[in-house]
């Protein structure tokens, strides 16, 4: 015999968990205390905020679900960003929270809040293990959905009388992933004869080509048949920024070069290409463009994404099945001058009485960088220059969130690619997502990770600020003051920075990025 919580631990054993990310509280003790006699650690964090986005990026880097731990009440409440941004990003997460005893919630109690209900419109599933033998149908059940495609976000709530319960029971067996069937011939056929007939084709890599390891046979399909590609912001790697074919993302080149490629596109094929990630009015707002939709799932009933053919599978085999039918540099590379154009115009490096910008600096971060390093962005007017303007040579290295696409990711997403990876890496972000979970520097360093923040400061929500002197011509409610970010870096044992000027700037992130302990680099914007 042993109690529900032991035997949920057993389970998540079972399922292969790694760690679980997450604050304590009393209505989980008998689960934290079966994990401390598991093969599992309890990494402690010092917000549920941070311990979902933690689990956010360890799944969306590995593949496997990642798991954060809550108690009931507010601990709930505040994996809430973090498991929704999952959602929306397609990252396997399971999040479990706990809760009070079930003789008091049919009625109003300390910190009792209907979890499940909260949960319900932001996860793809999820449940109360309202009695102890349902826990192994229900974690089995969490952890397929949520790794499944399309990926996502699943909760399970744990009330604390139903874990100090006894039980005999076994984990159910974790299978192989379910897999999706062959492509339909007839619309691989259909779908290469739009591709052949078209006179600018183009492919459009989003999130789902990086995801579902779809890389190598888009880059085999493009050396083949000479289809330019342009990526969306969370597709960054489907293929390497060196090759001919690479326009970058849909905003790419400092004239919006791979916009206007995509405008002149009359045959878009997007894989996996999630809306909610980019817009297609702005792709595609006249209706003027012939679309084939390669992804695990059907489009999305949409105006301006209406394809003229749905291929419904594996997203590898479905291209390998176009690819199979068309012949030998059938799209012949139209817009290769394109390419040298953006390549130079992001990997120049700024010269002396340039102003330090987010832009500007982005050559020498990327020069410090290996090929295989990973970079986890933040949210705000860096994330726009990040996406637009960062190389990226390897799928899965430059990690964005444009789905719920929420601030405060950097840190604690970069301690989990820490973790997973065996790369350096490095978080960038702006001074206002930094220090909504700076705090998780803490986790960082009892955790003895090694990585780089680099903080780019400019006091100001600054994004925001920039839409406004857009749409109005001046900003309101936008600035901050902050910290001695160095001083507050160097509390934590951590190695801090401040560059002045270029010299200084190249110097720091050639120091610190390949380097084994943790580092903060502050760059103040002019």
């Amino acid at each position: 015999m042993a109690t529900t919580a032991e035997l949920l631990v057993d389970c998540l054993e079972a399922e292969g968990v790694e760690r679980v990310f997450g604050v304590p509280g009393e209505e989980i003790e008998d689960l934290l205390f079966a994990l401390r006699e598991s093969s599992i650690p309890f990494l402690p964090t010092r917000h549920e905020q941070g311990a979902a986005f933690m689990a956010d990026v360890h799944g969306r880097l590995t593949g496997k679900a990642g798991v954060c731990l809550s108690t009931l009440g507010p601990g709930a409440t505040n994996l809430m960003t973090g498991v929704a941004d999952a959602q929306l990003d397609k990252s396997p997460v399971v999040a479990i929270t706990g809760q009070g005893g079930r003789e008091r919630l049919h009625k109003e109690s300390h910190q009792a809040l209907d979890v499940v209900d909260v949960f319900e419109p932001i996860v793809a599933w999820n449940t109360r293990i309202g009695e102890p033998e349902i826990a192994p149908e229900s974690i089995r059940k969490a952890f397929k959905l949520a790794e499944y495609e399309k990926p996502g976000a699943t909760h399970l709530e744990f009330p604390e009388d139903v874990a100090a319960e006894e039980i005999d029971a076994e984990p159910i067996e974790r299978r192989d992933p379910v897999r999706r069937p062959d492509p339909d011939d007839e619309s691989a056929v259909h779908a290469a004869r739009l591709l052949e007939e078209a006179e600018r084709p183009i492919l459009l890599a989003g999130n789902g080509a990086v995801r579902t390891r779809a890389s190598q046979t888009i880059r085999s399909l493009v050396d083949r048949v000479g289809i330019p590609v342009v990526e969306t912001y969370m597709g960054k790697g489907a293929i390497s920024d060196r090759e001919a074919a690479s326009l970058m993302t849909l905003d790419s080149g400092p004239e919006e070069e791979a916009a206007r490629a995509i405008d002149r596109a009359d045959c878009v094929i997007a894989v996996g290409y999630d809306i909610a990630e980019h817009d297609p009015e702005g792709w595609n707002p006249d209706l003027e463009k012939t679309i084939v939709h390669v992804d695990y799932e059907p489009a999305e009933v949409y105006r301006h994404y209406n394809p003229d053919v749905e291929i419904v599978a594996d997203v590898g085999a479905a291209l390998s099945a176009i690819d199979e039918r068309l012949p030998d540099d059938a799209c012949a590379l139209w817009c290769d001058d394109l390419h040298e154009q953006l390549l130079e115009s992001v990997t120049e490096s700024p010269a002396d009485g340039d102003p330090i910008t987010v832009w500007n600096c982005l050559p020498l971060l990327r020069e410090a960088m290996d090929d295989s390093d990973v970079l986890v962005s933040d949210v705000g007017s860096h994330k726009m220059a990040i996406a637009q303007s960062f190389p990226t040579y390897e799928p899965n290295t430059c990690v964005i969130s444009n789905g719920l696409a929420s601030m405060g990711i950097a840190v604690p997403g970069a301690l989990a690619a820490d973790l997973v990876t065996d790369a350096n890496v490095v978080a960038g972000t702006g001074d206002g997502g930094f220090m909504m979970n700076a705090a998780e520097l803490e986790t960082a360093s009892r955790l003895d990770c090694s990585f780089t923040t680099v903080v780019f400061n400019d006091d100001d929500y600054g994004l925001i600020s920039e839409k406004q002197e857009g749409h109005r011509g001046e900003h309101t409610g936008t600035e901050l003051s902050n910290p001695d970010l160095v001083t507050f870096a160097e509390s934590f044992g951590i190695e801090a920075y401040r560059p002045e000027g270029w010299d200084e700037v190249e110097e720091a992130f050639r120091e610190a990025v390949p380097s084994d302990e943790l580092a903060l680099i502050e760059v103040r914007l002019e």
